[in-house]
């Protein structure tokens, strides 16, 4: 009886390890991306996180309203577990200095678009990236130093016909600043 006792701890205790969203990157930052553990709340677990809009992409000529990160655990977090992104919403990760990041899907419920940008042009798109249902997930990202990515439903980058090398504005409203 004691063994079981013990068994069933050992694997109660692996279980609940294996349910907590362990995120990391060379960039150390992320989503999809951090170095360290994301530790989101009961109910951001279940809905994802909802950060205010602070900023605003024009993007073929199309406002997109963005979701700033502004704290290592908010890009820890990012778009996870979100069961939708809006074609008009996407969420916004910086890089002050500039330097090569990584993203992945663990934890991700939806595909995404990512957008890869130096100083508001476009140096790469991983479109319609998948969720990731199975350890190891893949990474996503350039090989070269990005100082913003913007994360938007999956495909909506192809309907909004950008390229890489096409330019993006991105303005913070009134009362924001950037991070």
């Amino acid at each position: 009886m004691q063994r079981y006792i013990i068994s069933l701890g050992i694997m109660l205790g692996i279980w609940f390890a294996g349910c907590s969203p362990t995120v990391s990157t060379t960039s150390g930052i992320g989503n999809t991306h951090a170095l360290g553990q994301a530790t989101p709340s009961p109910t951001s677990q279940f809905r994802g996180q909802m950060l205010p809009i602070s900023a605003q992409a024009t993007i073929a000529g199309k406002k997109i309203n963005l979701e700033v990160t502004r704290t290592p655990e908010q890009q820890a977090l990012g778009l996870m577990y979100r069961t939708s992104l809006p074609d008009d919403r996407g969420m916004l990760f910086e890089f002050n200095p500039p330097h090569p990041v990584s993203f992945w899907m663990k934890n991700v419920k939806i595909p995404l678009d990512m957008i890869f940008l130096r100083q508001g042009v476009v140096l790469a798109i991983a479109a319609n990236v998948p969720p990731c249902n199975a350890n190891p997930c893949p990474s996503y990202g350039p090989n070269t130093a990005i100082d913003q990515v913007i994360e938007l439903r999956g495909g909506r980058a192809s309907q909004l016909g950008l390229r890489v090398g096409d330019r993006i504005a991105v303005q913070f409203l009134p009362n924001s600043s950037p991070p």
